[in-house]
């Protein structure tokens, strides 16, 4: 993703999440803080950022998010139900009313049949509930899936900021 998108899509975000009083926060697994960092490159960040919580292991998704273990050993870390849970558990652990939760496989290692390189399964929590999206981002570098996972999480957190009409 260009910076310069980056750049525009966190600025629209910025604007939003002020107009709308939300405080923001991330959960990230595979782009491993690039949404967080996104969002604070920008001058008045911290009106709407509260944190951002950075779960790589799966230990870190218990201990920070309270992801449950049962979650992890029946559906695994890259799954729709761990990205819900963890968008969640970013909620319940700070101030926001809006978090943006990331899990997938940015590759060149990692995918299997079932669950492929590029795979990224994200959850965007609000006050009113929780939706999911699966993207299969293909045969991508690493940095390009973990790009097109940022993009596809401002996104998400700018439909969520968006006034009600």
């Amino acid at each position: 993703m260009r910076d310069a998108h980056k750049r525009a899509l966190a600025r629209k975000l910025l604007d939003l999440a002020r107009m709308g009083g939300h405080m923001i926060a991330t959960a990230e697994s595979c782009t491993g803080g690039l949404v967080a960092g996104a969002i604070t490159d920008l001058p008045g960040a911290s009106e709407i950022f509260d944190r951002g919580f950075v779960t790589y292991s799966n230990a870190a998704k218990i201990e920070m998010l309270g992801v449950q273990t049962g979650t992890l050993d029946a559906c695994g870390a890259v799954s729709r139900e761990t990205a819900i849970e963890m968008a969640q558990g970013a909620l319940k652990h700070s101030r926001a009313t809006i978090a943006v939760a990331i899990t997938g496989i940015a590759g060149p290692d990692g995918g299997s049949a079932e669950k492929p390189v590029g795979l990224v399964h994200f959850a965007c929590a609000g006050l009113d509930g929780a939706r999911h999206v699966e993207r299969r981002f293909g045969p991508m570098s690493r940095d390009e899936i973990r790009a097109a996972a940022v993009a596809q999480a401002l996104e998400m957190l700018i439909d969520s900021a968006q006034p009600c009409p």
